[in-house]
């Protein structure tokens, strides 16, 4: 059976470039960044050099960068830190209804330690109106967090126009850019963002390390105590291996970034107009590879009203096919993807997405693949569904 990894929006492999230097960090660089003895300063120089090649690779300046454990930390510390430095001043946060669940539950928890929370609404492609974003801020706002790109959907938000808006009312901004890093072009000298948050896994680096990019002179009180690491704003040991790899397969990302998102446009457009031309009834969450709308060039998502998503996914499994129904951060919810919700799809249809999300490493070959196996599962799934109509609708 040939296997298909289209889960990539979920996580990556990791390149082979950045596997190496965590080994050789491991064989090599094992002291603690934080003894003075030469270990440890072999150890520190290794670590500033990874911040520095993260800084560079973003457009920030290495002082800007705190390392974390990954998009998770990196949101909740962002949010709870600007909130807690700030709850003096005001305690209005502003984010989007189709956040990851890393934003709207860490807003969830600031709720119940009172800070109150406003979440925009989005339109049919999933993005937020400026406009929108203007009407909420309030005397009392201290904060908007507005994610870069969509985990399910990979709508791009116009993020631009909303940092002017928040800065003009003297309001820091947020943005979780997990999923956008690497894959879009960014530069943090020109997207003025006070606070970014990024993900080593997401661009085929190791898991479980990440970074907050802080701006100068952004209050921000630390989620954790026990010492002077990263300018004590976090505390414990440092990830040396894992931030190394990460800062090499960052750069590598930056590097290849127009050959490679080319690559994935292509492949994900062969997607798109193969579902179309073999499937009835379809439903695109989201822009489609012909639509003007800016979104990210590795995520397709589409709903098959009449084959339930998780089944579709289980059968897909079965011929080695690997993809998802949204957030892997929601696997096993039986509930419909918020986000799908969020942009006004129908419960029944959001429950039939799929999420096809590609990689640097997938091909045509496998492309080719999926588009030969997927009519004949949705054929099937469809034919055990007793309200599904051959002419693409329900009963």
């Amino acid at each position: 059976m040939r296997r298909v990894y289209l889960d990539n929006a979920a996580t990556t492999p990791i390149r082979a470039e950045a596997l190496e230097e965590m080994r050789a960090v491991y064989r090599d660089h094992f002291g603690n960044t934080a003894s003075v003895h030469l270990f440890g300063r072999e150890a520190r120089s290794l670590l500033e050099k990874a911040r520095a090649e993260i800084a560079s690779s973003l457009g920030a300046d290495p002082e800007e960068i705190v390392f974390t454990s990954g998009g998770t930390e990196s949101d909740n510390m962002a949010l709870k830190g600007v909130a807690w430095a700030m709850r003096d001043r005001g305690r209005h946060i502003i984010t989007s209804s189709v956040e990851h669940h890393a934003v709207l539950h860490c807003c969830q928890a600031l709720e119940r330690e009172g800070f109150e929370v406003t979440y925009l609404p989005v339109d049919g492609h999933g993005r937020v109106d400026p406009e929108e974003l203007k009407r909420s801020i309030r005397k009392d706002t201290i904060l908007v967090s507005v994610m870069l790109a969509n985990n399910e959907t990979g709508v791009i938000q116009p993020l631009e126009e909303i940092c002017l808006i928040a800065r003009e009312r003297g309001v820091l901004i947020h943005t979780d850019a997990v999923q956008a890093v690497g894959k879009i072009p960014l530069n943090l000298k020109r997207l003025k963002v006070d606070l970014l948050s990024v993900s080593g896994h997401k661009f085929h680096g190791p898991k479980g390390v990440g970074a907050l990019f802080v701006r100068k002179g952004t209050p921000l009180e630390p989620l954790m105590h026990g010492g002077g690491h990263e300018r004590g704003m976090r505390p414990g040991t440092v990830n040396l291996p894992s931030i190394a790899a990460m800062a090499r397969s960052l750069s590598l990302a930056v590097k290849e970034m127009e050959e490679n998102g080319g690559k994935m446009r292509e492949l994900r457009r062969r997607l798109f107009q193969g579902i179309r031309e073999r499937i009835d009834g379809i439903r695109v969450n989201g822009p489609n590879p012909d639509d003007p709308v800016p979104c990210l060039p590795n995520i397709l998502n589409v709903s098959f009203p009449g084959a339930e998503g998780e089944a579709l996914l289980m059968a897909l499994d079965m011929e080695g096919i690997a993809v998802s129904t949204g957030s892997a951060c929601s696997s096993g919810d039986v509930e419909p993807s918020h986000v799908l919700l969020a942009m006004g799809i129908p419960p029944e249809i959001a429950r039939c997405g799929i999420r096809f999300s590609l990689g640097i490493q997938n091909t045509e070959e496998e492309i080719e693949r999926v588009i030969e196996v997927l009519p004949g599962l949705v054929e099937r799934i469809r034919s055990l569904a007793p309200r599904w109509v051959r002419n693409g609708t329900s009963e």
